[in-house]
């Protein structure tokens, strides 16, 4: 089959035939139909975050079941399923107070020991390392069934791959991170497809106002589109005072941090008001510090960050998808643009040109 194999970093993608095992008692082989370019892969092409080389990189994706392991009774060949990096063992003390996006056994239990045959490996053996449980940039998976949730046949497949990652990352964030109020003013600095998601989750959530900050005036039209009722062009004008000029210099409730640096999130902490609280989605460079004003912690502001939205994936998504299919949660107009897995690169080229929401792969 076909993937797409990160060989260095920082590097682009190769198309290359590569092979899968079988399924393990507890794995499960999907067939990939769709899969979204986020940019948590590209900062993995780009070297800001380490991951063991060669690899399959992709996460957010949607397909049908092929084969199931033995001991797996949750999904059966031809169920539709969501993947989600959220992988989780279901026992550690995470798992059961309701933490699953925290389970403490990632990296041991929902894995194969070195002593077996890896996954995911060349024609000749050699072992390619899968990306966060998943490696979805391929023509099939094989997985953890801990990764997948089944879900109905009524949504298409590249709307369903979107809530495999970025929807439930910025609705979450929303939902669960934050939990959002009624009537409350809410920032999103960011519009791409986990800020966009973040919007629509404030205008479900209630929010009176949804200010949402980028630098691309496509971006903030779609954001208007998705539930924003002011927007910010952070290329001409300084978020922090024009929020503060909005909100007549009360503050925000809840700002949302969806790009990833910095300066972006010192900017959420610095615009809110007394009691407020900023949560950081997007990921920022390892090794990154993010300075505050401590004397503004006496107003009781928050600066947290959110990992995957807080998620309960297997609970949360066939939630978001009842949304879509009620016409709440827009996902048709967030996907810019359908490409083939050769077109990758270019793929995410245009992403870092900040013009597109979101490129899905259609398989």
């Amino acid at each position: 089959m076909k993937a797409a194999v990160l060989n260095s970093i920082p590097g682009q993608l190769d198309i290359e035939d590569v092979e899968l095992d079988d399924p393990g008692p507890r794995e499960v082989l999907i067939e990939t139909r769709a899969a979204g370019l986020c940019h948590s892969d590209l900062h993995f092409m780009e070297g800001l975050y380490f991951h063991p080389c060669p690899t399959v990189l992709g996460h957010e994706s949607a397909g049908v079941v092929v084969a199931v392991g033995s001991q797996v009774s949750y999904v059966a060949p031809g169920d539709h399923v969501i993947t989600c990096l959220s992988a989780f063992c279901g026992h550690c003390r995470q798992c059961t107070s309701g933490n699953p996006v925290r389970c403490l056994n990632k990296a041991t239990e929902l894995v194969r020991g070195s002593d077996q045959k890896p996954r995911i490996s060349r024609p000749d053996g050699e072992v390619l390392h899968q990306f966060l449980h998943l490696s979805s940039f391929a023509e099939r998976m094989l997985v953890h069934e801990h990764t997948v949730v089944k879900i109905g046949r009524d949504i298409p497949f590249d709307k369903a791959a979107l809530i495999g990652c970025g929807v439930t990352t910025g609705l979450g964030a929303v939902f669960r991170t934050a939990r959002v109020e009624p009537g409350s003013t809410v920032v999103v600095v960011g519009c791409g497809g986990i800020g966009l998601s973040a919007v629509q989750g404030a205008r479900i959530a209630g929010a009176n106002r949804v200010i949402a900050v980028d630098r691309f005036s496509s971006k903030l039209e779609l954001a208007q589109t998705m539930g924003a009722t002011h927007t910010i062009d952070a290329s001409t004008d300084d978020p922090v005072a024009a929020v503060m000029d909005l909100t007549d210099e009360l503050g925000a409730d809840y700002a949302f941090e969806a790009v990833g640096t910095k300066t972006t999130a010192e900017q959420c902490f610095q615009m809110l008001g007394k009691g407020g609280k900023a949560v950081v989605i997007g990921l920022i460079p390892e090794g990154t510090k993010v300075e505050i004003d401590g004397v503004a912690l006496l107003d009781e502001k928050t600066l947290t960050g959110s990992n995957m939205g807080s998620n309960q994936f297997r609970t949360d998504m066939p939630r978001f998808i009842q949304m879509y299919l009620d016409g709440r949660l827009l996902l048709d107009e967030m996907v810019s643009q359908t490409i083939t897995l050769d077109q990758i690169n270019r793929g995410f080229e245009d992403m870092k040109s900040g013009g597109v929401a979101r490129s899905v792969i259609a398989f």
